[in-house]
């Protein structure tokens, strides 16, 4: 490691637990990133944090000591528009990462077709103010009003500008996913009033999904995160078919907090206690979404 890369963030434990959990063959961490490596993938100028590198080889190795089958890679902040490093990562993984791009909302045709050959099913806005400078709402509808058939917007923000995002969500052309349950706060419980507002979204349209993930970030407890188990477990039973589960590894922001990968896993079966639950969490509903054509080829 240069000198360089010692003074950068690492947001990663670098001895994760072997989970006991098992999870269902063909099973997909559907949130994930890289970083760098920084020399070959430099990070944006516009990047709130500088981390150390984490590239695909370490991302796989992670995936198979958890028991997982494929990745779902989201382009990190500290890339800005820049999808190169994620692009690599897929090119690497031999058909098992797809992955969710960030990108100009003034992109042509061409790139977004480059895009779709080289793995990307979907385009992520980002309203995190602490993450980004901007979120122009007009310009991320028309392009997400272009997206080659089959894509979908992913978008991430917190809980407090839902009623605000309302009729911007409203207006997106395609399927929807929700990063992180749009962040509620989990101590309110099951029935609190994020959650609420949550599921008067996914209420409104069938075609909103939702990453149930991140218990580190949205639980204040700590491990073994109950409150966080305790309100996304009936999230997950009374939406089963649009649920999603992933690691966020290598948890970007996460340095004063890591947590272990291992433990992150054994939160499946608490928020997805049947065998069913945890098929549809993990293969059936990822599957469909980023690799619909190996579905149908199953018919």
């Amino acid at each position: 490691m240069s000198m360089d890369e010692a003074e950068r963030i690492r947001s990663w434990t670098l001895a994760p637990s072997k989970p006991r959990f098992v999870p269902p063959p063909g099973a997909v961490d559907a949130h994930c990133h890289v970083f760098g490596p920084a020399e070959r993938f430099p990070f944006s100028p516009k990047a709130k944090y500088l981390p150390q590198d984490a590239g695909p080889d370490m991302l796989f190795a992670l995936r198979d000591r958890l028991g997982f089958a494929r990745n779902v890679i989201v382009q990190a902040s500290c890339h800005g528009t820049d999808n190169a490093a994620m692009l690599h990562a897929i090119a690497k993984s031999q058909g098992r990462a797809r992955g969710v791009a960030v990108v100009d909302p003034a992109i042509g045709a061409a790139e977004l077709a480059m895009l779709d050959g080289g793995g990307i099913r979907g385009i992520r806005f980002n309203f995190l103010k602490r993450l980004v400078d901007d979120a122009p709402k007009d310009r991320f509808l028309d392009v997400a009003r272009r997206l080659p058939k089959g894509w979908h917007v992913v978008v991430y923000f917190e809980a407090d500008i839902l009623d605000e995002l309302r009729p911007f969500l409203d207006a997106i052309p395609v399927p929807l996913v929700i990063d992180h349950m749009g962040r509620p706060d989990v101590t309110q419980g099951p029935g609190g009033a994020d959650m609420r507002a949550f599921r008067a979204l996914l209420d409104s349209r069938e075609d909103i999904w939702f990453k149930a993930t991140c218990p580190d970030r949205l639980d204040p407890a700590g491990p073994p995160w109950d409150d966080f188990a305790g309100a996304v477990a009936p999230l997950v039973a009374d939406y089963p078919d649009r649920a999603l589960w992933g690691t966020d590894w290598p948890h970007p922001n996460m340095q004063d907090a890591i947590p272990d990968d291992g433990a992150l896993v054994e939160m499946i079966p608490r928020i997805a206690p049947t065998p069913e639950l945890q098929h549809k969490l993990l293969v059936a509903n990822p599957m469909r979404l980023y690799w619909p054509e190996e579905v149908r080829a199953k018919g």
